[in-house]
């Protein structure tokens, strides 16, 4: 039976394959596009993402239309929904929050939009907590804090190979400070208040991988946690680290492993490696 909360994310939270549908999850895509043409996510492949950047092509992102969101509220509300809780990514990064609360203002029924302050799986955790409140029965007020609650607990770090893409994409916002550092090679930045902020200055990749992997079990501690890990071709780099975390988190549950998609790519660039520690409710 369907939940009377239906809960609706976007693309950027990149589940597992299957998982969002599994969960009864509604995800509405945003938009890339490149050389001119604009495609939903999805209908792109991250590799024709990276090969862009590599080349330095322009690639450039945008939110989904308020109508797409308005679709997706009713056809939640079609389907039995009594309420809508709207789990997004970060409203500093992407104007995706503001289009779901324009739908919002005339859907079928009672519509709570949740600005996460996350992107990658620190969304999609954050979703997936809204989607178990749901079925089990709890009411869009406690479904909306549950995402909430999921994604204020949650820390998410990465490193790029260059500030490049961030500073094009406009996302920089305070890891802005770094440009220009001639003794920083490998940036590590996190996500606070929901803005790209610099952590550490690291010269190597295999310095910035060997401190993503100190600070997220730092973070994790004894506590159970689920793991994100999440990269731009570097696969190899991710596999490996999600072992190592696997082996040195003592209470790890579920661990994620799997690359971005063309939105976030777009603004990271190749080579991108990132850690999600997402403590349990």
């Amino acid at each position: 039976m369907a939940s009377a909360v239906a809960v609706v994310t976007d693309s950027t939270a990149y589940l597992p394959p299957g998982l969002a549908e599994r969960q009864g999850i509604t995800v509405v895509p945003l938009q890339v596009v490149i050389g001119g043409t604009v495609r939903d996510e999805g209908q792109i492949t991250t590799a024709e993402t990276a090969r862009a950047l590599k080349e330095w092509h322009p690639v450039t992102t945008s939110r989904p239309s308020p109508e797409r969101f308005a679709h997706a509220f009713k056809a939640a509300a079609g389907g039995g929904a009594r309420a809508v809780v709207s789990v997004h990514l970060s409203a500093a990064m992407s104007g995706t929050v503001e289009a779901a609360r324009l739908a919002a203002e005339d859907a079928p029924v009672p519509v709570r939009v949740v600005d996460t302050g996350a992107i990658g799986l620190g969304l999609g955790f954050a979703a997936l907590s809204a989607a178990a409140a749901a079925q089990r029965g709890a009411d869009a007020d406690e479904v909306a804090d549950a995402a909430s609650r999921r994604a204020r607990l949650s820390r998410s770090l990465f490193y790029v190979d260059t500030l490049e893409h961030l500073r094009r994409g406009g996302r920089i916002g305070a890891a802005a400070t770094l440009l220009g550092s001639a003794l920083m090679v490998k940036p590590l930045l996190g996500i606070v208040d929901g803005r790209i902020v610099p952590v550490e200055k690291v010269r190597t990749a295999s310095r910035a991988v060997a401190r993503l992997e100190e600070l997220a079990v730092d973070f994790a501690g004894d506590r159970p946690v689920d793991v994100g890990v999440q990269h731009l071709s570097a696969a190899h780099r991710a596999e490996a680290l999600a072992a190592r975390l696997r082996d040195r988190i003592p209470r790890v549950g579920d661990v994620h492993v799997g690359e971005v998609g063309p939105v976030i790519g777009a603004h990271v660039g190749p080579g991108m490696l990132g850690v999600v520690i997402a403590p349990h409710l």
